[in-house]
């Protein structure tokens, strides 16, 4: 129990502003990697520069989505794995899930955004912070499709419906993407979001996903 407390938090104070830094050097094998990926991929972003603050939150080697092929709301400063994941999953799970489970694109993903400088839980409870002070977090709210229909975390979670189905079978798939994913039935600060990061995971490397 303690140890699932200390794995991530999405409620919190506004973002507070950064001390801006050198811009971002990318310079580490991994990092490069995963830019050419993006690459490769025609995934459009952009660096952003590294930032600091006193408390310990920052923005190291981060990047912003601009183009991965669905709209996404709320969308800052994300890790390069983290976007890289997140935009696989768009692409490779949530756009084919929408087709399969309603015959309508996928046109709008809307988040509740990623970088945020607070601690685990956002109550000061833990002086651990959050991986939403390092940019290596998103939370995801809902989906907006081509016939209008929005399928949310909040609304459509529960209940035996193709909405719940597809919002299931997405968390399923994020659970191979991302080192946490909390939902619906984790706690009820996740009652209206998927929250995803790079961060934490078990001893033997597997996804912590509830």
């Amino acid at each position: 129990m303690i140890t699932s407390l200390l794995l991530s938090g999405c409620i919190g104070a506004p973002d507070k502003p950064l001390k801006q830094q050198a811009a971002a050097p990318f310079t580490s094998p991994g990092q490069l990697l995963c830019l050419s990926q993006l690459r490769a991929s025609d995934v459009q972003f952009s660096a952003l520069p590294n930032q600091t603050e006193s408390n310990g939150c920052r923005t190291i080697d981060t990047i912003k989505l601009l183009d991965f092929g669905t709209e996404a709301t709320n969308l800052g400063a994300m890790t390069c794995p983290l976007a890289a994941n997140f935009a696989a999953w768009a692409r490779n799970a949530a756009q084919p899930a929408a087709r399969i489970y309603f015959g309508s694109e996928l046109v709008r993903i809307e988040t509740l955004g990623t970088y945020n400088c607070r601690t685990v839980n956002g109550q000061g409870r833990t002086r651990r912070l959050s991986q939403h002070a390092f940019g290596n977090a998103v939370d995801v709210a809902a989906f907006i499709l081509a016939d209008g229909r929005r399928v949310s975390l909040l609304h459509n979670w529960r209940g035996n419906t193709k909405e719940s189905a597809f919002l299931k079978r997405l968390h399923a798939s994020a659970c191979k993407r991302f080192g946490t994913v909390l939902g619906p039935d984790y706690n009820a600060a996740h009652a209206n979001h998927f929250h995803f990061d790079m961060g934490k995971s078990t001893k033997n490397g597997s996804t912590y996903c509830r």
